[in-house]
């Protein structure tokens, strides 16, 4: 599929069917974030994938937003391996976890399979849950899955901004 064609079709799926995602798409999906860019190189990420009928119950005492989703990936980055930008108020954590889980995202379009970030959860409690090391946060929680029957964008999906409403050349 064309770049540009991932980008438009590409939507927060709400409604997933219980069919499983091929291991094959999911290792497909997992080398694209793999491949994600990070500041010096770090690669602090570190993504879980669940598919455990226990794990994912576990997934939802923290969220109601599963969805049904056959397979919740997390995606978490190692607190104590980040660069600390010129100043001393940001580091990279967030901003390289963030990238690593929009390749997953578009990476999942592209091979046919529906996702949906989620962020309505507390990320301490999520990790207590899932027994993850004391230095991993949690950026985020990724649906993976085929849609159900009836399921699409919501309903202003396709709405958005012109560029001279969120651009400002200087």
């Amino acid at each position: 599929m064309e770049f540009k064609e991932v980008i438009r079709q590409r939507y927060s799926c709400k409604k997933y069917s219980d069919i499983q995602v091929e291991k094959e798409k999911i290792d497909s999906i997992l080398e694209a974030g793999r491949l994600a860019p990070t500041a010096k190189n770090l690669q602090e990420q570190h993504i879980y994938v669940i598919q455990s009928k226990e794990l994912l119950e576990k997934i939802d005492t923290v969220t109601p937003c599963r969805y049904g989703a056959p397979t919740v990936i997390v995606v978490a980055y190692d607190k104590t391996n980040v660069f600390t930008y010129p100043g001393g108020k940001r580091d990279s954590g967030v901003e390289d976890a963030s990238i690593v889980a929009t390749h997953l995202i578009l990476a999942a379009e592209d091979e046919g399979v529906n996702s949906c970030w989620l962020n309505f959860f507390d990320p301490d409690q999520a990790a207590q849950v899932l027994g993850l090391p004391e230095n991993e946060e949690i950026l985020m929680l990724m649906d993976l899955g085929y849609a159900a029957d009836g399921a699409g964008p919501l309903p202003n999906h396709g709405n958005r901004k012109s560029l001279s409403e969120t651009v400002t050349w200087l």
